[in-house]
């Protein structure tokens, strides 16, 4: 996997961004971890379909399109559920209350630059 600052706004805001690079990183996600720090996020390229089965803790999902711009948020995933946007490119996943947190929002431009 690569890593990523996240900006928005035209400014980091702290969030040190692992990309999915293989269909098998993509469906392995964030499955067997006990905790994300709320440091991290993991970007699932190619993708518009996620679920939370096997997850210990909750997720926000930001929905993003192909230009990286937030199409949906659903904040505070549970365990068990599966959502889908048809209108998704990729799946910006993050502990539950840091979007709220760093006040993401539809619409907002993510840029992801690549760090060492």
């Amino acid at each position: 996997m690569r890593s990523a600052c996240l900006i928005t706004r035209e400014h980091d805001i702290g969030i040190r961004v692992s990309i999915t690079e293989t269909a098998q990183e993509r469906m392995q996600g964030l499955l067997g971890r006990d905790h994300l720090p709320n440091s991290e996020a993991l970007l699932l390229r190619s993708c518009w379909a996620v679920h939370t089965f096997g997850m210990r803790f909750a997720i926000d999902i930001l929905f993003l399109d192909r230009q990286q711009r937030v199409v949906a948020i659903h904040h505070d995933v549970p365990k068990r559920r599966m959502l889908v946007n048809l209108r998704a490119a990729q799946t910006l996943e993050m502990l539950g209350g840091t979007a709220r947190q760093h006040e993401l929002s539809v619409g907002d431009q993510l840029v992801f630059e690549a760090t060492r």
